[in-house]
């Protein structure tokens, strides 16, 4: 799945999620009543400008069910007209994920007055419209094979940086430019959306610089190594796979920053570990063509140490 630059003319951007939890042994999703509308459905809403899909997945989860969430398995988009008021009809995009509650204490917003948590058979009576089953119906897939326990690994490309020819100091040293510093506070609630809990970094100021403000806010500590920069990667590149082997052995939300000629053979590890379909069509156009400067690959893995499989991925690139 992939982050798309531009929306059409008519198109109206939502981001969606299925909170899941499992009470007495019972998988159980979250739905949501607009008083308004007089209807029950996922939680989501509209993206503001400038904001990513994860990024606005997150804020609605938060907004329309009270709950912070970790985003996990991709679902099914949905797509159906709406009328709009100029007359031009619409296309209504709704990207959804499965949401893992982490806690909770908001309160509802926007025209959510009731959240309900309701087993799988009842959400398929109470739920107004009858498009929203696919979306259930891949979650309760995902239960069935294992992919909803599945959690983030993600490989981060550092940010737009200071050209090679303006800068004269040791290439290492080398920081993010204003489009770089701003595509990393960009990637803040991206991160987040994901919760990652460790972050690995190549030594590089560029790298780091990418992904401090994430640590700042999450208040974690940056492990950065020259076995992820590009000399140290071309010096002994077994020290790259040993980070990324240790990462998976954790199996906890993490992250990797690194740079364009490192990333394919990083990639290529996770694209070791995964089946047929699309997951595997993503990871090995993302270690073909490489990752675009301060882009997001969330990669799902279900399992850790030998174990670990990939079960899904997905793309996010900057929007500047």
């Amino acid at each position: 799945m992939s982050g798309a630059r531009a929306k059409g003319p008519d198109q109206v951007r939502t981001a969606g999620v299925l909170p899941w939890r499992r009470r007495h042994g019972t998988l159980e999703v979250a739905l949501v009543h607009r008083k308004r509308y007089d209807d029950w459905s996922w939680p989501k809403g509209k993206l503001d400008g400038g904001e990513l899909w994860p990024a606005a997945a997150l804020r609605e989860a938060a907004e329309e069910t009270g709950l912070r969430v970790r985003l996990g398995v991709p679902l099914p988009s949905a797509r159906y007209p709406i009328p709009a008021r100029s007359g031009t009809p619409q296309e209504k995009i709704v990207r959804y994920w499965a949401a893992r509650p982490l806690g909770g204490g908001g309160g509802l917003r926007h025209e959510v007055d009731r959240m309900r948590w309701v087993s799988v058979k009842a959400a398929r009576r109470l739920m107004t419209y009858r498009r929203d089953g696919e979306q259930l119906d891949a979650l309760v897939a995902a239960e069935d094979s294992g992919a909803l326990a599945a959690w983030p690994l993600l490989v981060v490309r550092h940010a737009h940086a200071l050209g090679r020819k303006a800068w004269s100091k040791k290439d290492w040293l080398r920081p993010l430019d204003d489009r770089g510093s701003a595509q990393a506070r960009d990637l803040v609630p991206v991160l987040a959306a994901y919760d990652v809990r460790r972050i690995s970094s190549s030594s590089a100021t560029r790298c780091i610089h990418t992904i401090s403000p994430y640590a700042k806010s999450a208040g974690l500590k940056v492990h950065s190594t020259a076995w992820l920069s590009e000399e140290g990667y071309e010096d002994k590149p077994t020290k790259m796979a040993a980070i990324v082997t240790d990462l998976l052995a954790e199996g906890r939300p993490a992250l990797v920053c690194s740079h364009g000629p490192v990333l394919p053979d990083i990639v290529g590890l996770l694209l070791d570990r995964s089946g047929k379909g699309a997951a595997r069509a993503i990871l090995k156009e993302a270690a073909e063509d490489t990752l675009v400067k301060g882009e997001a690959l969330v990669v799902h893995v279900r399992g850790r140490g030998k174990a670990a499989r990939v079960v899904a991925a997905e793309r996010h690139q900057p929007l500047r």
